[in-house]
């Protein structure tokens, strides 16, 4: 079954609508963002997250010593970071027990740093860009397809990339930064519709 990540929570009742549909990740967003929110905001919905789906941190521009900050505050396991660059800084975050997405820009290098799962966004990491599948160099892994998607294309991102996962927040929303319930149900299910097809050549 193709992994789901909905990213981008601020408040507790589309959290729930979110989680009633077993969404394997929820992200939480601690950069610059319309959706970022604080620690004080990300704690108590980390907490409903526990035990019923992966909360992930995301962040870019922070330093680690940020990240562990913000990790060990909220309970946050899991970390996803848009400007990692090499093993040693994976390795730090792995000392500190956190499970580690890289991001990385469509077309950049994909190879190992030693991360946990692969993110592979547009050119402009987390701007919500729909981008050019056409020409995508797969990944050799399993890896989480970002970037413009939504309820009209999410199917056909999956099915031209053959990406194992996807990762969702603006598509996912009425207006910007105001999740819609509607769009999630309706997200989570066009997912799920087909099996996940290998990776196109």
């Amino acid at each position: 079954m193709t992994f789901i990540k909905l990213c981008g929570f601020r408040n507790r009742s589309t959290l729930e609508i979110a989680l009633s549909l077993n969404v394997d990740a929820i992200g939480f967003v601690f950069a610059p963002s319309p959706r970022r929110t604080t620690v004080d905001e990300a704690l108590p919905l980390v907490k409903l997250v526990a035990g019923r789906s992966d909360a992930v941190g995301v962040f870019k521009g922070s330093t680690l010593p940020e990240i562990l900050l913000v990790a060990s505050q909220t309970g946050i396991g899991t970390v996803q970071v848009h400007d990692l660059r090499t093993s040693a800084q994976v390795d730090e975050l792995h000392r500190a027990g956190l499970t580690v997405y890289r991001a990385a820009a469509a077309g950049s290098d994909y190879t190992s740093l030693g991360e946990d799962s692969l993110l592979v966004d547009g050119s402009i990491a987390g701007a919500g860009n729909t981008w050019d599948w056409s020409g995508l160099e797969c990944p050799t892994r399993p890896w989480i397809l970002a970037g413009g998607l939504g309820v009209d294309n999410v199917r056909a991102g999956i099915e031209a990339t053959g990406a194992a996962g996807v990762d969702v927040s603006s598509g996912i929303e009425s207006s910007r930064g105001v999740k819609d319930p509607a769009l999630i149900e309706r997200f989570v299910r066009e997912v799920r519709k087909h099996p996940r097809p290998d990776c196109a050549s």
